[in-house]
């Protein structure tokens, strides 16, 4: 039973300078404890425990969780569970979409098994940014904002309608229109609260999205991180989430910058640096006199790249930096006084004109400033850095070297060729490595202005001395909101860029989650013909295989303005970034724009499913659900379906970018009626499971064992020998009544937090993943999709063990969920004889719970009924 918080006692007013009060809030400091104590308990973890306190209610957040986080010195290294309750939720459109179709699907659910549907509200306010909508396929125009935003309409009318009837059908659920901005520098500059004030209890803004750049805001000194859709829809209905209490490593920052280092070059060492040392699971938390040297842009760059060097998130305390970024981007100087005065009293608030003294961490690392150097990343993963002194030698190594992360295993005599190639009635020539998209995209570097501006001089310099980019380069400019383009406009230094074709194609993510358009045919046949390593060069993220463009093989990684001629002089950035630009973008975002105001959407709060829809469709999940857990399935005598070796990503699981024509996905639409140019991408059907099931493992550079070295989507049905493609072997297995499992390396599930790499999988019958290792979120979504992961003995993998991925797998697995516990070593036996044993990823009571119950939606909704019983 619920009962009242203990913690009451602690329950403070918070009093305004001049008499008042802000309101009420629990006080850190009167729990009178050494173990928080000034300079003990990480400030990323005290936002755990004033979340922990607050929520107490001895039924779902105990005293003894409390207690567990307090100690966090001791119980940290042992791996403790913790119940976590954010502030908020945050969704953008491509994982917004299935979470919404989820909630409609719930509230059928609901009403199928007796229960009230109107139950189905998000309990914890919702922030949802439609903005990975920007497809570039108009480029190099004036018009081309307006162009692109037409054809997304056009293309997206029915997502941006059930979005929109969401916005309206479920309560406390905040929708931001198309067009508006990145989700993450979105929620920079204007959904961040960093203290939230709810009924006059104050307390820190904390958030979970389901994008693994959440981690953004950690610039902001707002806890927050990426989960999948899974678990944020079950965190919005009100569980709380259920996490292994993190260590956190201390990262020292110390000097400055050089004149000429961008924070792009900071943050691609960073990197580097965290994912030799290993934080994957571990929060980082940034300190030392160094940051007084970060602007908040710098500080929003680094916590944006967390997943690329593998942590929870990369924090950075809130101090005069930050309150003075959020005066600058138009908050109101009460709030601000409000947020200082609530961080310095729980102390929670760095001061760095105080002395700093070191806080206890669970490890240490130092990077002085002055050392970091112009450098780029690439050309397939975010952390192989590349010094740009040595990229002529990195590039002739990487033809050289076999294929691999930094290898395209081309033959020495092919390495100079040179392809002749008619553009537009002009000889053209491609070689190896030649640019064929440049893009500055991305909530990476778009949210700042000193390297967006460090672009612009850039283009304004290459502009006065007659330079001109090649035109068959595909070049855009997608900022991360409108902000940027004002502040480029009024500083007079958009026309340099339009010159040189870096035209503003629109406001979200593009080139990075696989948005790049079309190149022309002329250069695409030009690459395909000549068999030709060409490149792309972005100021992104991502920019693993397949992701980009299906063209370009090498994809680097840069800041806007590549080379920095000169270091930007601090005034540019301060006369030309005002307050009134945020305020003016932000004030009607709401509002929307004519083509989502004119969305005609019912009122009705029961979706009515289309069948017909080939956007937006009812998935199976809930069909034949009953009121009693399922239990545990075991395993027994199921097929490999897929054999990977290591970093396998959640791009290769379930690609977001283009549907290829001779895939099965392009088979189901093309029944349908649907026109090739209409294909649009995955990411943008994620409402339809039928497309979606069908684009799982549909990556054309995946990688399958089974193949002997061919790259594609395709695989091995192993009673037949055939080749097929993976969904058409898998629905061969599942309409033969045999289970799959899929054979793994290390880091499966990398890159972005992606529940369609969960549910794609559990909708082809995968009944249990075994990998070396798993991505934190990945192996979570695993979990609430009912799968089974489950991780090799440390030194054994499939060669080691001698399998082939041709045996048929039993794991024995308990029939009781009593007689299972989190971690536990589990047989799996296979028919030819051999035997292994391995560590049963569930990592926490909790996760077992969802594992009986099917999954942990069935979960939730299962409780809900319950609870109103």
């Amino acid at each position: 039973m619920v009962s009242e918080n203990p913690f009451n006692r602690i329950l403070k007013a918070l009093e305004k300078p001049g008499g008042g009060q802000f309101g009420m809030y629990y006080s850190l400091p009167a729990l009178d404890d050494p173990r928080i104590g000034k300079y003990k308990l990480p400030y990323s973890i005290r936002i755990l425990l004033e979340s922990a306190i607050r929520n107490c209610d001895e039924f779902q957040v105990k005293s003894n969780d409390v207690e567990k986080i307090i100690d966090w010195q001791n119980t940290a290294p042992k791996l403790v569970e913790i119940p976590f309750k954010p502030a908020r939720v945050l969704l953008q459109d491509f994982t917004g979409v299935p979470a919404v179709v989820d909630l409609a699907c719930m509230r059928d659910a609901m009403n199928n098994l007796g229960g009230d549907s109107s139950k189905i509200n998000p309990l914890v306010p919702v922030d949802l940014v439609i903005d990975h909508s920007v497809q570039v396929d108009v480029a190099r125009s004036e018009n081309a904002v307006q162009s692109n935003m037409e054809l997304e309409f056009q293309r997206n009318k029915e997502r941006f309608a059930f979005l929109k009837w969401g916005s309206n059908a479920f309560d406390n659920m905040l929708v931001v229109p198309p067009g508006s901005g990145i989700v993450h520098q979105v929620n920079l500059e204007y959904l961040g609260r960093v203290v939230f004030n709810t009924n006059g209890l104050l307390y820190p803004d904390s958030v979970v999205g389901t994008d693994s750049h959440t981690t953004m805001i950690d610039g902001l000194g707002v806890a927050g991180w990426g989960v999948g859709g899974i678990e944020a829809e079950a965190t919005m209905l009100g569980q709380p989430m259920s996490m292994v209490l993190p260590g956190v490593v201390g990262f020292k920052l110390s000097g400055k910058l050089r004149n000429g280092v961008t924070a792009t070059d900071l943050v691609l060492t960073v990197t580097q640096m965290l994912r030799r040392h290993g934080v994957v699971g571990k929060f980082v938390e940034f300190y030392g006199e160094g940051m007084s040297e970060l602007s908040l842009a710098d500080r929003a760059t680094i916590a944006n790249m967390s997943p690329e060097y593998g942590a929870t998130m990369g924090f950075f305390p809130v101090d005069h930096v930050t309150l003075q970024y959020l005066r600058l981007t138009g908050r109101s100087d009460e709030t601000v006084a409000m947020i200082e005065s609530y961080l310095r009293a729980n102390k929670m608030f760095v001061d760095y004109t105080e002395p700093q003294t070191e806080r206890v961490y669970s490890a240490y690392l130092e990077l002085q400033l002055e050392e970091v150097e112009p450098c780029i990343s690439g050309p397939k993963r975010p952390h192989d850095r590349v010094p740009l002194k040595e990229m002529k030698s990195d590039w002739h190594s990487c033809l050289d070297s076999r294929v691999g992360f930094k290898g395209f295993a081309v033959p020495k005599e092919a390495q100079s060729k040179v392809a002749e190639f008619d553009y537009l009635g002009t000889s053209a020539q491609l070689r190896h490595g030649d640019v064929v998209i440049a893009a500055i995209t991305s909530c990476t570097n778009t949210s700042n202005p000193s390297v967006m501006l460090g672009a612009a001089l850039v283009a304004k310099k290459a502009c006065e001395l007659g330079l001109e980019v090649k035109p068959w380069i595909k070049t855009s400019l997608a900022p991360g909101s409108g902000v940027v383009t004002k502040y480029l406009q009024k500083s007079g230094l958009q026309k340099y860029l339009n010159q040189l074709g870096f035209h503003i194609v629109g406001y979200g993510c593009t080139t990075c989650i696989g948005n790049s358009g079309d190149i022309h045919e002329a250069v695409a046949a030009a690459i395909t013909e000549n068999d030709l390593v060409a490149a792309a060069v972005l100021s992104g993220n991502r920019n693993f295989e397949g992701r980009v463009h299906p063209l370009t093989r090498a994809n680097y990684l840069a800041s806007p303005p590549l080379v920095v001629a000169y270091a930007l002089a601090g005034t540019v950035v301060q006369s030309n970034v005002l307050p009134d630009m945020f305020k003016a973008t932000y004030q009607a975002i709401t509002k929307g724009n004519p083509m989502w105001n004119d969305l005609s959407v019912s009122a009705q709060s029961l979706y009515a499913w289309e069948p017909t829809s080939t956007y937006i469709h009812e998935p199976p999940y809930f069909k034949g659900m009953t009121m009693s857990p399922p239990g545990p399935y075991c395993v027994k005598d199921a097929y490999c379906l897929l054999s990977f070796g290591d970093s396998i990503t959640t791009d290769h699981i379930s690609p977001a970018g283009s549907i290829h024509k001779d895939s099965p996905a392009a088979r189901y639409l093309m029944e349908r009626g649907v026109d090739r140019r209409d294909f649009n991408s995955y990411g943008s059907r994620r409402g339809n499971d039928e497309v979606m099931a069908r684009g799982t493992f549909a990556n054309i550079r995946i990688v399958n064992k089974f193949l002997g070295g061919e790259v594609g989507p395709k695989t091995i049905h192993i009673p037949s020998a055939e080749k097929l493609s993976v969904f058409d072997a898998a629905m061969r297995y599942k309409s033969e009544g045999q289970d799959t499992i899929i054979l793994a390396g290390a880091e499966y599930g990398s890159g972005s937090s992606r529940d369609w790499a969960a549910k794609g999988p559990m909708l082809l019958g995968v009944k249990a993943v075994i990998a070396k290792s798993f991505e934190r979120i990945h192996r979570s979504n695993l979990v609430g999709m009912g799968i089974i992961p489950m991780c090799f003995k440390t030194g054994e993998d499939t060669e080691t063990l001698g399998l082939t991925g041709h045996e048929r797998y039993t794991i024995d697995l308990p029939s009781s969920i009593s007689e299972i516990r989190p971690g536990q070593d589990v047989k799996v036996t296979t028919d030819n004889g051999k035997s292994f044993t391995c560590t049963l990823r569930f990592d926490t009571e909790v996760e077992l719970e969802y594992f009986n119950h099917g999954g942990i939606l069935q979960y939730v909704i299962r409780n809900l009924i319950g609870s109103n019983q």
